[in-house]
Order: C-alpha cells, then structure tokens, then sequence
C-alpha cells in the first residue's frame, strides 16, 4: 500500500478506461486498510446517471451509495428538502422472504435510524439556503457480520456528494469506535462488541 500525504492513506488510484460508444466508462478505484480489514471505493462502477455514485467494500460488506438533486430549487419552503435512505435488503444478509408475499416491505427501525445517521453529519455541509431536492440512498448489497454497513453507508454518503456537482461542502468521515480491555478499537467486530 503506497501512502502518501495526497491520497490520505488511499493506495495510488487504479483506473480502467472502457471502450468508447454506449456504455463508456472510466472507472476508479482506491484502496486501504481500516481496522485490519481492506476498504475499498469504486467510482463510476455503477449508477452512473445519479449526480454522484461509488460502490463501496468493507470486508465482505458492499454498499452502493447514490446521490442525485433535483436541478431547480423548490419554491414556497423554508427548509433544505434533503432525503437520506438506507436499504438493507434481505437479500444481503442472505435471507428471501418465505410465504405468500415476498416483499421486503417498509424499511426497519434500524434502517430509519441508520438513514438518520447519515443524514446528521452531512446536513450541515450543504449551503445556507439551499432550496434543491437532494436525495442520497445507501442500498445494501451484501454484509458481512463484522463489517457494519452503518459507518460504510455514512462513508459512502459523503464520497458520492463529494465528487457529485451538487453543492458540497464536506468531506465527512466515520468509524465505530469501542473501549475493549482498556483499550479503544477501530470498527469492532460482532464478537467485540458482545
């Protein structure tokens, strides 16, 4: 991993150029290590019509995060119209629902709760006065027990606006932190944490 003060502790980007025509892409990624465990941003992979896009691993989690806005401002409201999803599918645990209906349904207490926070660190980093629809989902597509899609998801929030031209003035950054046998660690594991 080569680490440098410009890439702050990203391996140097790799980038893949597809052929020209339809379904032209240039894709990025970068690499590091957080906690032990590889943590890797892809960019132009997927989604490529929302304003801002990366595909997102953390150990065997992997999490699509989009951002789009709408590009004239509302009129009539005195609030910033900024809606934050999170969808964990059941699918991603590795779970289909069984019976009849075979619908996931409205999202679950955690969902709502991861989308809330997401949404807190980076509300404030929009502009004063911004009046644009600005939708940001985290769509969950596998997890991996010991690797949080809630910190990956809030992650991935701030790199979609980030390099989306929706007004933005982040970065924010996030990581779980415990306190285990005197000491702080980094994104502990489902088994820390118990």
């Amino acid at each position: 991993m080569n680490q440098t003060s410009s890439n702050h502790g990203f391996s140097s980007p790799t980038t893949i150029i597809e052929p020209k025509g339809i379904g032209a892409r240039t894709i990025t990624t970068f690499e590091t290590k957080i906690a032990g465990r590889s943590f890797k941003v892809e960019i132009g992979k997927m989604a490529n019509l929302a304003n801002g896009s990366a595909l997102l691993t953390y150990g065997e989690t992997v999490i699509l995060v989009t951002a789009v806005a709408t590009k004239k401002p509302r009129t009539g409201i005195d609030f910033f119209p900024l809606s934050v999803e999170f969808e964990e599918k059941l699918y991603s645990v590795g779970k289909i629902p069984g019976g009849f209906l075979k619908r996931e349904g409205r999202p679950s207490d955690r969902a709502v709760l991861t989308a809330r926070l997401i949404d807190r660190p980076i509300r404030p980093l929009f502009p004063d006065g911004m009046k644009n629809d600005v939708q940001v989902t985290a769509t969950v597509l596998s997890v991996d027990q010991d690797c949080s899609p809630d910190t990956v998801a809030m992650n991935g929030a701030s790199i979609a606006l980030g390099i989306s031209d929706i007004p933005f003035k982040g970065p924010a950054a996030a990581v779980t932190v415990g306190y285990i046998d005197d000491q702080f660690v980094i994104n502990p594991t489902s088994e820390e944490t118990e």
